[in-house]
């Protein structure tokens, strides 16, 4: 059981957010699993450009670290995203991975993955971006287990008390992972997802020919 926590905050060590996301991942680990830390900032992760190779030939014209860190989110079986509300969202290296996985999103290749995030602010919103980032998750096709956000800027000790709250988040991921707790509601939406994803490549399959390809490979063409 491998799971990647990704933390979207500039502030390094001084991170909180970080803080939410090491809970996540030592919730996890309690119940067996591998974890792996990145940092976002540290990454090279360039602007989508919109060309559409990806969809075409499964590939990126783009040489930075993104491939590397999509291998490791493919190969993982659980995912936690972390980051700070800037401005009612996730601060722009985060934003940049998720406009890059769009060939990931047609293909639904998250599909049998489960994810949870985690926002920290210093007044509110907290919980909107916490939604944002686990919208982002079901759209890719994972299975989403919760979420944890908190406000620090009038209550420094709150931080304390959600860590808690996060290193139990990261029990439930993993337990989720390994079948414990069913998501029915989900797994509908990700039916009707994926038969409208395969329609769209079909419809698009001289464009899409590798995300036609893949729909075939997965026996998910109809």
């Amino acid at each position: 059981m491998k799971v990647i926590g990704l933390n979207a905050s500039p502030k390094g060590k001084e991170s909180n957010t970080l803080k939410l996301v090491k809970a996540v991942l030592k919730g996890a680990e309690q119940e067996g699993a591998q974890t792996e830390l990145v940092d976002i900032y540290k990454l090279k992760i360039d602007f989508c450009t919109a060309c559409g190779t990806c969809y075409a030939k499964g590939e990126c014209t783009l040489i930075d670290d993104f491939s590397d860190l999509f291998d490791k989110m493919t190969n993982s079986d659980g995912i936690v995203l972390g980051a700070p509300n800037y401005i009612d969202s996730v601060p722009a290296p985060m934003k940049a991975v998720f406009d890059r996985v769009a060939d990931a999103i047609h293909c639904q290749m998250f599909t049998g993955k489960y994810g949870c995030s985690v926002c920290t602010a210093g007044g509110s919103g907290q919980d909107e971006v916490v939604g944002y980032m686990n919208r982002v998750l079901t759209t890719l096709g994972a299975t989403v287990v919760g979420g944890v956000g908190v406000a620090i800027g009038r209550d420094p000790l709150a931080l304390q008390k959600t860590e808690k709250q996060a290193y139990d988040l990261g029990i439930k991921l993993a337990q989720s992972i390994r079948g414990e707790h069913k998501y029915p509601e989900q797994d509908e939406i990700h039916k009707q997802k994926r038969e409208y994803f395969c329609q769209l490549v079909k419809y698009n399959k001289d464009k899409f020919a590798h995300e036609y390809d893949w729909y075939v490979q997965m026996g998910w063409m109809k």
